[in-house]
């Protein structure tokens, strides 16, 4: 019993490692290497959760655990990356300007663990879904053969990318959950829908696909919260 107890707090410190070796890699320069880590987080960021309730150990320690590790992870790990990547191509003060992605991430993260409403739903982009996003920066920039590679280096885009992430993680609206009810069509139509059309992006615009994917989940969580 003692050794299932600590089984989601080892998944959950995966998650950690992950990102302290993706700060390490952005800290030498190995950009894609950082990103893949943060990508990798997220298999951990989701199974500690599920593990947790399948094996019924949820502890307040695994909660705030979990907030700790996604801040390392989801937080700092994203902001040293895109500074790392910025350094590369001299965008002066404006490099700073990652910082802004732990201190929304923070702030995101105390709000969910204080927020009663965000049990089905969410309020404000999660910062697994961002880190996630900004993790495919270095990819678009190396490989994307659908939009110029100065578009994605431009010191206009390393200024908006980080204030209008920091900013959707810190948004008081509702975003749906992306966790089916059961297998049902009728109870999970949005959810069905919405993984159909990723795996589309994915498969026709590779990398470029996570950024219309992120857009995509914002305009239709907007619309959901004028519709209802």
């Amino acid at each position: 019993m003692q050794i299932k107890r600590h089984i989601p707090n080892a998944i959950t410190l995966t998650n950690l490692g992950l990102g302290v070796l993706s700060i390490i890699c952005s800290m030498r320069h190995e950009l894609i290497w950082a990103s893949g880590f943060i990508a990798l987080a997220t298999v951990p960021d989701f199974l500690d959760g599920l593990v947790a309730r399948l094996l019924k150990v949820t502890s307040d320690i695994g909660k705030d655990l979990d907030s700790l590790a996604d801040m390392v992870t989801f937080g700092v790990a994203p902001a040293i990356m895109i500074f790392s990547l910025q350094a590369q191509y001299d965008t002066g003060w404006i490099k700073y300007v990652a910082i802004v992605i732990p201190l929304f991430a923070a702030l995101r993260l105390a709000k969910f663990n204080n927020d009663t409403r965000q049990s089905t739903d969410f309020y404000g982009l999660t910062t697994t879904v961002t880190a996630l996003w900004l993790s495919t920066w270095p990819f678009l920039i190396e490989s994307d053969p659908f939009l110029p590679q100065w578009l994605y280096i431009s010191p206009v885009t390393f200024l908006v990318i980080p204030i209008f992430a920091g900013c959707m993680m810190v948004l008081d609206v509702r975003f749906f959950s992306l966790k089916l009810k059961n297998l049902k069509w009728s109870d999970n139509r949005l959810q069905f829908g919405f993984i159909v059309l990723c795996i589309g992006y994915l498969s026709f615009f590779y990398f470029l696909g996570v950024t219309l994917i992120i857009f995509t989940y914002i305009v239709l969580s907007l619309i959901r919260n004028f519709v209802k």
